[in-house]
């Protein structure tokens, strides 16, 4: 029985050398494997080393960038655009709020009339506030009117006609724009003959035309010559503000086709004539 299962581990010389080669291959395989798993192992931690580098120098360049663009600089914050708004913080409807009132040819000349424009809240203002440039006339502006009052203690009146630029920037809603335009206004005009003027100067709402009507009345009315509606040419009457040089030329045309004028209403038959003008065109013509 011994002898029987002995002989099933006697081995030729072939299959000695087939177990060799398997026990060989095997070990080969298991070599390979190890080197693998060493080298495999080697490189991860390499990669991670070197992923870690990067990520180090990305960190770095996203610190500098957050802090260029963290710096405000000063601005006027009455021209805070849509993307500049919504960068420093406002919402939507803060930014309209601004916009509309600047629309209205005003402007805001503090950080709390900015508040109480936008309704920005205390925490948001006290971060812009420091950024904030205002002009320096508005810095150097007086707190009250500068208006004096007579000894009767009434507000004195200034004349329209003499308000100098520097004057007319420290009535609210009124800044470097306005003010300039309204004495080149005056300058075309020759003076204003009434206060109504004010209204055809381009920018300025009706609540400002008030607030200068109550520091401002017309004391000297200008000496302006009046053009004969039936005699002036086409270059005196397009001297006029409120009509240009077609419209002249078609006042002209008219006179001669048809006649003499009987009456300064009749320009309103005319063609594209600024019909709503006609009080103020009357000021400086004649019959």
């Amino acid at each position: 029985m011994v002898h029987k299962m002995l002989s099933h581990f006697k081995f030729n010389k072939q299959q000695r050398s087939g177990i060799f080669f398997l026990l060989f291959f095997i070990l080969i395989l298991q070599i390979a494997y190890l080197s693998y798993d060493a080298i495999f192992k080697n490189k991860t931690n390499s990669s991670f080393r070197l992923d870690s580098l990067n990520q180090a120098r990305i960190d770095s360049l996203k610190a500098v960038e957050n802090t260029e663009y963290s710096k405000t600089y000063p601005f006027n914050p009455n021209y805070i655009s849509d993307y500049k708004g919504y960068t420093l913080g406002l919402s939507v409807e803060q930014i309209d709020r601004l916009h509309q009132f600047r629309a209205k040819g005003e402007f805001v000349n503090s950080a709390l009339e900015f508040q109480k424009v936008t309704k920005v809240s205390d925490s948001l203002l006290a971060i812009l506030e420091p950024s904030f440039k205002f002009p320096d006339w508005v810095n150097s502006k007086p707190n009250k009117t500068f208006h004096k009052r007579s000894n009767s203690g009434n507000l004195e009146i200034k004349d329209l006609n003499t308000v100098s630029k520097e004057e007319l920037v420290q009535i609210k809603g009124i800044g470097e724009v306005l003010s300039t335009r309204i004495i080149k206004f005056r300058t075309k005009l020759g003076g204003f003959l009434i206060e109504e003027q004010l209204n055809d100067v381009y920018g300025l709402t009706p609540e400002v035309v008030k607030e200068i009507q109550r520091n401002y009345k017309i004391l000297n009315v200008p000496d302006i010559k009046k053009f004969n509606l039936n005699t002036a040419t086409v270059n005196q009457l397009s001297s006029i503000v409120y009509i240009n040089r077609q419209i002249a030329e078609k006042i002209v045309s008219k006179r001669l086709a048809l006649g003499l004028y009987k009456s300064i209403d009749e320009l309103k038959e005319i063609p594209n004539f600024p019909a709503d003008k006609i009080d103020r065109i009357a000021l400086y013509l004649s019959i």
